[in-house]
């Protein structure tokens, strides 16, 4: 492995009205942002157990309480999500593995495992919709992402398409759910009961439940 090794998370600001839409309803605007900060603040903590030379949030917004120390923060830059992935790997020298802040059930055990490009020039993390919530590069190359059509269904399929097209060795990491809907966010907490996304969604379950 040639160069510093760089965790990147990209990720929005949890602001009401801004994340997380689609878990409203059954919660409220202000509800579903403080769910996606727990969401992120776990994707953070992990991102920091786990052994890199640098770690980089990639962020739309301003960063808040909830940024860990020993992160770097870049913006955005403009354009869709493919352009954004693409300037996020951009700014790396060496290995990257990039991930999203809708997975709050990952572990330092499995990015360090996506760290590791002995045997791989890709880690592929599938989601379970269709699209994908993690991605290493070796030799991060910004056109490997660049026109792939993002947030539909086949999103993932080409993706390791590209990656295989390209004639990188491409390793599967296992499928994850991404938090986006009202069944993803009361799945995924069942999975991590004790992280904050875990406990702030029991909590939240339990007021709407009393107020019933």
């Amino acid at each position: 492995m040639n160069g510093p090794l760089t965790l990147l998370v990209i990720a929005k600001e949890p602001l009401p009205g801004r994340v997380k839409t689609r878990l409203t309803p059954p919660f409220t605007s202000v509800e579903a942002a403080r769910l996606a900060e727990a969401s992120l603040a776990d994707t953070l903590q992990a991102v920091r157990d786990t052994p890199a030379d640098r770690r980089v949030l990639v962020l739309d917004g301003s960063p808040g309480p909830w940024l860990p120390p020993g992160f770097e923060v870049r913006p955005q830059c403009a354009g869709g999500l493919d352009a954004r992935l693409a300037d996020a790997f951009a700014g790396c020298t060496g290995p990257a593995l990039l991930i999203g802040m809708d997975t709050p059930q990952v572990t330092p055990q499995l990015l360090a495992q996506a760290s590791e490009f002995a045997d791989a020039d890709a880690w592929f993390g599938p989601a379970d919709d269709g699209g994908f919530w993690a991605l290493g590069l070796a030799e991060p190359d910004p056109e490997l992402l660049r026109g792939v059509p993002m947030s539909v269904p086949h999103t993932g399929a080409v993706q390791r398409r590209r990656l295989s097209g390209a004639g990188l060795r491409v390793r599967d990491l296992p499928v994850l759910r991404d938090v986006d809907t009202a069944a993803d966010a009361r799945a995924v907490a069942a999975m991590v009961p004790r992280s904050r996304f875990g406990r702030l969604h029991a909590e939240l379950a339990t007021t709407a439940a009393g107020s019933r």
